[in-house]
């Protein structure tokens, strides 16, 4: 598996001097398997650039897999060129176990006032497929999902290909337990022995003092659930939209502190706009 990060950013959109190494688009990420093959996992605004490499490579067939409906997972999907050719089919998938929530989602995003093009006036072919309890196959991944603990709801997802394996846990609060969701024990399990753990990160302990319920995690608990996981490599994710470049190095480099002083080998990183992992 290759997985490029296009969007890294939680809540909104930034940009600015500050913002520049790990970037200011909302979250969006490139999944490609061993046959080169492309999924796509949520349409924050960094889909707007990977629609670009999907135009050069001329790739028709394109599977997007949603976490949740929340506006910053959703709001680069108009802006994402491939929807606008006919001989492009798009697969989509994912937000809960049923496939009409989801295909009301998508459209009332192109719906006026908000957006001047609808849904129904778009070119590409769309298939809206319900996403298995138990998991399913997309291209040559496995995706087992897992619900995530956040307001209105979600998916969280692992993906399996060849033995290899990577968490994505965005947007859900491993402090609390939201309605539908689970207790950190569930996702302590559900990351168990991962290569890798792309894990919210949006608030450090001071912030979650007033945000407890808001449904996301601080990097001290993104940290723990590494741990407690036994994961190889932690990306920290879903980066507080006030959270400047300075901030997120001071942030790893109390989470790599605390791995060497106990002598733990997990990696961790931030995850950076742009970056490509190779698992």
């Amino acid at each position: 598996m290759v997985i490029k990060f296009w969007g890294t950013r939680g809540s909104i959109p930034v940009c600015g001097k500050d913002f520049i190494k790990y970037g200011g688009n909302t979250t969006c990420l490139e999944i490609r398997d061993k046959k080169d093959d492309v999924l796509i996992v949520d349409c924050g605004t960094g889909v707007k650039n990977l629609g670009k490499e999907i135009i050069k490579k001329n790739i028709r067939k394109i599977h997007i897999v949603f976490t949740h409906q929340h506006w910053d997972h959703i709001l680069g999907f108009p802006f994402f060129a491939p929807i606008y050719d006919e001989k492009n089919e798009i697969i989509i998938t994912g937000c809960s176990y049923g496939t009409d929530d989801l295909r009301a989602i998508v459209s009332k995003i192109m719906q006026p006032p908000g957006f001047p093009v609808k849904f129904e006036e778009i070119d590409a072919k769309f298939k809206f497929v319900p996403m298995c309890r138990e998991g399913c196959y997309i291209n040559n991944i496995f995706i087992l999902p897992i619900e995530l603990s956040h307001p209105n709801g979600g998916l969280g997802y692992k993906f399996i290909e060849e033995g290899k394996t990577v968490v994505f846990l965005t947007d859900n609060e491993l402090g609390y337990v939201h309605q539908g969701g689970r207790n950190l024990e569930d996702y302590v399990i559900f990351s168990k022995n991962a290569d890798v753990l792309i894990c919210d990160a949006d608030y450090n302990e001071e912030e979650y003092k007033y945000r407890k319920t808001w449904g996301h995690s601080t990097y001290l608990q993104a940290l723990d659930l590494a741990i407690k996981a036994n994961v190889k490599t932690l990306y920290l994710f879903h980066h507080n939209q006030d959270r400047t470049d300075k901030d997120i190095e001071k942030t790893l480099k109390i989470c790599r502190n605390i791995l060497k002083k106990n002598k733990i080998k997990i990696k961790c990183f931030a995850a950076i706009e742009g970056e490509t992992i190779k698992v």
